[in-house]
């Protein structure tokens, strides 16, 4: 068979000519760096390969698609960060083989042509570098690549078309991606294999130039030298398994949160590699940049590049060694100061850890049992309450409230706070200051309102001030009957559990306290005064209050200062959703999907029976098993025309099959389960028929297999983001 095919190919002679070939001096280590960019190069053909067969280059499934090969597909973490760190350790190999072919002379004649094509090389895997940096489309890619890109406009004449061309048009967008694409997966790599092929093709023509004077006799490429790049190789390999490893260990997947054009980024940094020319341009600023960018680069890469002819003397050869030697260490030194001067910069430092946040809620929102919406990852962070809420808090509202102490995005700001710091509302412990002598007048509540001088206050300070033991407990127990109108996420399990003390606690609010006779809590009073205590805190309620406090439900004529955001046009409805949300911590969390009730709590549609609770099988047990063994939203932008498609995690947490068992394991029947994936029941026909149902459920009822009462919803098992339709009691009818 050998000799066959070697009679039509002539595979002895070639394989004859690649591995016997004579080295003079015998092998050295000093070899194995060309031995070393080959295999790299390889490596990255190879998982760029296959990684291109679950990538999607579009704005709107791109970074899905990353985050479908990290987190989804099967070693798609170790392909992608086996190409990461690969393209690296590239560029690392490519400067010490310039230095060994530069310190060994094999950059003199007649090897000029060979190693203009190295220093063609390098520039090339620079280019692919920067092409793949871009490619996820998550924002530090994006706007590294918009500063980095900006550059080229300095170029005179050709600069600004050349950044259309590259840009793909005026403003970064899909054609932009699709064209970095075709560079990265195309144009250059086939421009490298073609350099490649012609450098060592001349390296065979001219052969090596060995280090002198030689110290040991000639030997054979094979197996000696062979041998050595071998073993180069792996430890090359085993290095970039090791840092891969590593990433994985510590939850490092390189993947930052989606590109938003429209959200400001001060963490932008291009790759180490690039930060000493970044640092570089700090120092040519504006009509100077062109030097930064142009002229010096230029002129440095043109003196490499005269090398060869410099050479030819003992004198300059010393002095191109002096020359990259000083380069390599200005870069080094650069690249530290860019290092150093970003650790000691509290803005960029505060940034970055905004960005690492992102980054990790964009991944626990794509990992939820909703997954990824068709529009695009992007649309996680713009309706997550947790992302958004912070932000509109500290534009809107920072000037006059703290969060905290401070404007949400964790800054204190310059100016004193006019109005009540919001952290934890209508909490039990947020309500408990507020009805407090030593609180209520505070900075922290109605110190620097009109409210200060109102009759809440003087109530607090001529009444609740008198309270004996007995009127303190009746007060406790009504805040937590206040308190419990919000329905709180945080305090869902302790509502639950001291229903009937709430109860208690709402008698006291109505017939002891005194607070009815101020406010209206679920009934009308024309002369109420103060805010309708009816779901005080709730989304509800918070959303109404925001849009317009001036509505006769809550301050009329005596609002002070608090603009109507919805009225005036201010905020639309879903961001005073979101800052409603994230003011009463209402957001999805992993960790709330078996931790508390609250998740897969039935929302009441009725207003007549709206403070019954489910009983205790219902909300703990069987709710709870549903929502574990609910199946995952997956996202394959590559499958179904980027639809959404479900499958079953293989995590041990939710290995309970999706089945009607689910529910009856807990002697609960599948027809009074509330899992979103189920069919869900009618609503009432009329409010006769809702009336006539009895106002509880016992467990007995639920064990028996009696079919779901039809006035409760159990669609509400969603999470808490989820927004119900306001549902009017019979009063605001």
């Amino acid at each position: 068979m050998i000799n066959w095919l070697d009679n039509r190919t002539g595979i002895r002679h070639l394989l004859s000519a690649v591995l016997f070939e004579k080295i003079p001096g015998g092998s050295r280590w000093r070899y194995v760096w060309g031995s070393t960019l080959t295999f790299t190069f390889f490596v990255q053909v190879v998982t760029g390969i296959i990684l291109w067969m679950a990538y999607s280059p579009s704005v709107q499934t791109a970074w899905e698609s990353v985050f479908y090969i990290q987190y989804e597909m099967s070693s798609g973490w170790l392909l992608r960060g086996v190409h990461h760190y690969t393209a690296q350790a590239m560029t690392i190999l490519l400067v010490l083989h310039l230095m060994q072919v530069i310190i060994d002379g094999a950059y003199r004649a007649p090897r000029e042509i060979n190693f203009w094509f190295g220093i063609a090389l390098l520039n090339l895997v620079l280019a692919l570098s920067l092409t793949g940096y871009l490619l996820p489309w998550d924002q530090k890619g994006y706007w590294a690549t918009k500063v980095t890109t900006s550059l080229m406009a300095a170029t005179p004449i050709i600069g600004p078309g050349l950044e259309k061309l590259v840009v793909g048009g005026a403003e970064y967008g899909h054609h932009t991606l699709t064209r970095f694409f075709a560079f990265h997966a195309g144009v250059l790599p086939a421009a490298v294999v073609a350099l490649i092929a012609g450098h060592i093709y001349l390296f065979r023509r001219h052969g090596i130039t060995p280090k002198q004077p030689l110290r040991k006799p000639d030997a054979m490429f094979w197996p000696d030298q062979v041998l050595k790049d071998a073993v180069a190789c792996l430890a090359v390999f085993a290095t970039i398994l090791l840092f891969v490893l590593k990433g994985k260990l510590y939850g490092d997947g390189h993947l930052g949160a989606p590109a938003e054009p429209t959200e400001p980024y001060a963490a932008a940094r291009p790759e180490w590699y690039f930060l000493f020319l970044f640092q570089f341009l700090k120092y040519f600023p504006g009509e100077r940049e062109i030097y930064g960018t142009l002229v010096i680069p230029g002129a440095v890469m043109g003196l490499i590049c005269l090398m060869p002819f410099i050479g030819r003397w003992r004198v300059g050869h010393f002095f191109n060694i002096f020359v990259m030697v000083l380069l390599l260490g200005g870069i080094g030194v650069l690249t530290y100061l860019a290092v150093n001067e970003d650790r000691k910069n509290p803005e960029y430092v505060q940034a970055a850890a905004a960005a690492n946040r992102a980054a990790e809620r964009v991944k626990t929102l794509a990992q939820a049992p909703t997954g990824i919406p068709v529009e695009g990852a992007v649309a996680l962070l713009r309706n997550d309450p947790l992302t958004q809420g912070p932000k509109l808090f500290a534009i809107h509202c920072a000037s006059c409230h703290r969060y905290a102490g401070r404007d949400g995005l964790g800054t204190v700001p310059g100016d004193e706070p006019s109005a009540a710091d919001l952290k934890g509302f209508a909490s039990r412990e947020w309500l408990t200051k507020l009805i407090s002598i030593d609180h209520i007048t505070s900075d922290a509540f109605f110190g620097k309102t009109a409210f200060s001088e109102g009759k809440m206050a003087k109530f607090v300070e001529r009444k609740v001030a008198q309270f004996d033991g007995t009127e303190k407990e009746q007060l406790r127990k009504a805040i937590i009957a206040l308190s419990a109108e919000a329905r709180l996420p945080q305090q869902a399990d302790m509502d639950q559990a001291e229903s009937s003390l709430i109860e208690e606690g709402k008698n006291h609010l109505l017939n002891d306290i005194g607070c009815a006779d101020c406010h209206e809590f679920h009934f009308e009073d024309e002369d109420a005064t103060g805010p309708d205590l009816t779901g005080y805190g709730s989304k509800e309620w918070l959303t109404a209050m925001i849009g317009n406090p001036t509505h006769e439900r809550f301050y009329g004529d005596k609002n002070d200062r608090m603009p109507a955001f919805a009225t005036e046009g201010i905020l639309n409805s879903s961001q005073i959703s979101l800052l409603a949300d994230w003011l009463r911590n209402d957001w999805y969390e992993p960790e709330a999907l078996a931790a508390t009730a609250e998740w897969c709590t039935p929302k009441w549609e009725q207003p007549q029976i709206r403070e019954t609770k489910p009983s205790a099988p219902y909300t703990l047990v069987s709710c709870r098993i549903c929502c574990w063994a609910a199946p995952r939203r997956k996202f394959n932008p590559r499958m179904s025309n980027g639809r959404l498609r479900s499958r079953h995690s293989k995590r041990k947490t939710r290995r309970i099959p999706f089945s009607q068992a689910a529910c009856s394991s807990s002697g609960v029947p599948a027809s009074a389960c509330g899992n979103p994936f189920r069919p869900t029941f009618p609503k009432p026909k009329s409010s006769t028929e809702a009336s006539a149902v009895p106002r509880s459920l016992t467990a007995s009822t639920l064990q028996t297999g009696s079919s779901f009462p039809t006035h409760r919803s159990p669609s509400s098992c969603m999470p808490a983001t989820t927004t119900l339709p306001r549902v009017r009691t019979p009063r605001q009818s």
